[in-house]
């Protein structure tokens, strides 16, 4: 039987109860914004290098921590492709 407007097909397995607009699409993370805030992170963390430590124990931890985001990025970027070509969604 076909479906009408009010009987929509879900193919998630999110319950309608929990998450109303789930169905709209309206669920999900913004990929840009948050590679954006990491390259962000990132760059604050290579920035406190200038600082008034005597020891470079807290330079060792503050570049491994920008190599760790700047790594997660790049591997869900290179994930990330292909994805949405030709403008359809992947369901």
């Amino acid at each position: 039987m076909a479906t009408t407007d009010l009987e929509r097909q879900s193919t998630s397995k999110v319950d309608l109860a929990d998450a109303p607009s789930r169905d709209w699409g309206w669920h999900g993370t913004n990929r840009n914004a948050a590679r954006i805030a990491g390259i962000v992170v990132a760059i604050c963390l290579v920035c406190m290098l200038h600082g008034n430590q005597i020891g470079h124990v807290e330079d060792i931890w503050l570049v491994a921590f920008a190599v760790v985001i700047v790594f997660v990025i790049a591997c869900d970027w290179v994930s990330g492709r292909g994805k949405w070509k030709s403008g359809r969604r992947n369901v």
